[in-house]
């Protein structure tokens, strides 16, 4: 869709609470003929969120934020309990980005009192994290969507680094006729490899230590398919390595076609390797491609 710019803003960031604040600052904004981006995150918020935060920038006037941890896309309430929550910090990073505005609702406000409606995005959810999350992106899908109907954003920025995800929200604003642009941003790594994640900051030493094995393993990978070493015995032995490295054994790891996941035999044609693995109780996602 083309970009509508207008004169940058001059007051500073907003904070809405209820959906209701939100609708009413958008409407302000769209009345001026002013274009939006958006930037779903769960908040505990690091260099790879500011990438999407700065990368919006380009596409739009005004930016937002959302930050809720959406209960709806967790299948381990432990998980959910543990997610790392930092709201003051999130909310002090985004100012100091030049945000418009922090979409930061209570979960009642999302999924209030009586809610009875979830979206099940078929294909692109099934197999990968779909097999070892059950019922996550149905919450991924759900959420999602509200919050493209509660911002009414023209463009959405996402990681690649939830590579799957990124496909079920694509799929979801297609199939649903959502008319907002879906932007994916290359992972954003640490300097010794390791994928940035909220999850990161729950490693110990010793596993912060060992985890950048992950992408260097399968950065490695990919190199020997595409030099034409066998994608079966090129994944045996990129999870034996995992497991040597006292990595618990890979949920999956699998050769995936860019275009719509369509798992492959080999490198026919732009493809995605795909991996999640636990390292002690916490669980690491990462890909990497290969063209």
């Amino acid at each position: 869709m083309p970009i509508r710019r207008a004169t940058k803003k001059t007051d500073g960031m907003r904070v809405a609470r209820t959906i209701a604040s939100l609708r009413a600052t958008v409407t302000e904004w769209k009345n001026h003929g002013q274009n939006i981006a958006v930037v779903p995150t769960m908040g505990a918020l690091h260099e790879a969120h500011l990438a999407l935060v700065r990368a919006a920038s380009s596409h739009a006037v005004r930016r937002i934020v959302t930050i809720f941890v959406n209960p709806a896309q967790f299948n381990d309430a432990s998980d959910l309990a543990n997610y790392p929550r930092r709201e003051s910090d999130d909310a002090a990073l985004m100012e100091n980005e030049g945000v418009d505005l922090l979409f930061a609702p209570n979960p009642d406000e999302i999924y209030p009192d009586g809610y009875a409606t979830a979206i099940k995005v078929k294909g692109v959810s099934e197999g990968l994290c779909g097999t070892y999350r059950p019922g996550h992106f149905d919450g991924v899908a759900t959420v999602v969507a509200k919050l493209f109907n509660q911002t009414q954003a023209d463009i959405a920025l996402f990681g690649e680094k939830d590579y799957q995800q990124l496909h079920v929200v694509r799929r979801m604003a297609r199939d649903l006729d959502i008319p907002i642009t879906i932007i994916g941003h290359p992972t954003v790594r640490e300097s010794d490899g390791l994928a940035m994640s909220s999850r990161n900051a729950r490693l110990t030493p010793a596993e912060r230590a060992k985890a950048p094995k992950l992408s260097e393993t399968l950065f490695r990978a990919a190199q020997e398919i595409l030099q034409g070493k066998s994608v079966r015995d090129t994944l045996n032995s990129a999870k034996q390595s995992l497991t040597d490295m006292d990595f618990a054994t890979p949920e999956y790891l699998e050769l995936r076609a860019e275009q719509d996941l369509r798992p492959l035999e080999g490198p026919s044609e732009p493809a995605r390797l795909l991996a999640a693995v636990y390292i002690g109780k916490v669980r690491l996602i990462d890909n990497v491609p290969l063209r």
